[in-house]
């Protein structure tokens, strides 16, 4: 039967269709991992790493922030606790995390967030793009949050969303190491001179490629 043997041999040249993961068995991947991912559409993105500044920063972000917050009820969060946009489906762990005193969690685990009020990105070269453009529409989408940090790691610049409206964000530009930001959703301001401490912006860095999920649909 030629038709049937055609259309047999037809069928075994089709590739297979990758089998996409649930939220479920992601989370349960994930916790079990010795490595971070993010997850997106079911799909998993291993996440890079960093480099020495990247570091720097983002532990200077971290001291800053919870010395100006130590008499507020506000928690700040290393790249450890995951974030869930609840209205796009992705998992990730921006570089730092500030949520109020009103914490929601995905479960009892308590280690996937859902109500930031303050995020975090220290630019790399290969996830500089992702950061600015599609990471933030995810993120736009969280209700509670209302900025969003991108911090350079190759000279004194902070570029902050703030919030206007529900779907409105104003820009700020921070420059310079005399410069200091204000955070009006948390009432504090930082240093700049304290973000950047001891970074040494004429060294050279050395930052691997990544894969990242889309923007959301």
């Amino acid at each position: 039967m030629p038709g049937k043997t055609q259309a047999l041999t037809q069928d075994m040249s089709l590739p297979n269709p990758v089998e996409k993961l649930s939220e479920a068995d992601y989370l349960r991947l994930e916790r079990a991992a010795q490595f971070k991912s993010q997850f997106y559409d079911g799909e998993m993105f291993a996440m890079s790493g960093g480099t020495r500044w990247h570091s720097l920063i983002t532990g200077n972000l971290i001291r800053e922030l919870g010395t100006a917050l130590k008499k507020q009820k506000c928690l700040v969060y290393d790249s450890n606790m995951r974030v869930k946009v609840e209205a796009t489906g992705l998992y990730t762990y921006p570089d730092v995390v500030v949520a109020g005193n009103d914490q929601r969690f995905l479960d009892g685990v308590m280690d996937t967030l859902l109500n930031p009020s303050l995020l975090i990105e220290v630019l790399s070269e290969s996830t500089e793009a992702y950061d600015r453009g599609k990471k933030f529409i995810h993120y736009r989408r969280i209700p509670s949050l209302n900025e969003y940090l991108l911090v350079s790691q190759t000279e004194p610049v902070v570029e902050q969303f703030i919030r206007t409206a529900p779907d409105e964000w104003t820009l700020r530009l921070v420059t310079g190491l005399d410069a200091h930001i204000e955070l009006p959703s948390l009432e504090i301001t930082l240093a700049l001179s304290e973000i950047f401490s001891k970074i040494d912006f004429a060294s050279g860095l050395a930052v691997p490629s990544a894969k990242f999920p889309s923007q959301p649909t």
